[in-house]
């Protein structure tokens, strides 16, 4: 039996997300997201203290405190999201914290712009949320400096008889709460840009996460 995802247009994802922003970290429990999850991630950047990086789809911000560890009070961090409900409780978590180098704004990843060259670029839980994920990709991919990292962590279907028997309720998952698409493989889509790729697996292969 094939199975196809049909791609929701942009208000339909920015009102969903608004509606579940105070509910995030009760998803990740529901979604068995490893607790590690984000902060090796962000690892997987290499970034230094002083570093530029983008989070794209930054949510209420649960990658921040990691990206904030990794690139000090020096470093930049831009975060990005089409979620006006997300991006202020990402505000919230930067004033209770006194992140002042956070700059958060509300848009479309494929439209912006960072005020800077970046080191890295993070995809954490969101880049398979994006119908046009490939246009996002390439422009954050086309922002990196020489040298830079590109992450995308995101669920995935695992392979064998655990798909058939997860995929079905995958697609009913996200249809009615993230709007995820799991028949999407980042790391295919990298490989159209670089051969430097390397993908680690977790819980079961069911989350991807591809450093290029």
């Amino acid at each position: 039996m094939a199975y196809v995802w049909v791609d929701c247009d942009r208000y339909t994802v920015r009102n969903r997300y608004d509606s579940i922003a105070t509910f995030i970290p009760l998803f990740d429990r529901i979604l068995f997201l490893p607790r590690d999850s984000r902060r090796h991630a962000v690892a997987r950047l290499n970034l230094s203290a002083g570093d530029s990086v983008l989070d794209i789809g930054c949510g209420t911000g649960r990658s921040l405190r990691y990206l904030h560890e990794a690139v000090g009070p020096g470093g930049r961090i831009y975060g990005i999201d089409i979620s006006r409900g997300m991006l202020r409780q990402a505000r919230k978590l930067c004033s209770a914290n006194g992140w002042d180098n956070v700059e958060l704004s509300e848009c479309d990843a494929g439209e912006y712009a960072a005020p800077t060259p970046l080191n890295g670029v993070l995809f954490s839980l969101s880049y398979n949320t994006m119908p046009h994920h490939r246009t996002v990709l390439r422009r954050a991919w086309d922002q990196l400096v020489p040298g830079g990292h590109l992450v995308i962590m995101d669920a995935k279907v695992p392979p064998g008889l655990s798909r058939k028997l997860v995929l079905p309720f995958s697609l009913w998952l996200m249809k009615h709460t993230m709007l995820g698409n799991p028949l999407i493989h980042p790391w295919e889509e990298l490989a159209a840009l670089t051969d430097d790729i390397d993908m680690t697996q977790r819980l079961f292969q069911s989350y991807s996460s591809a450093a290029a």
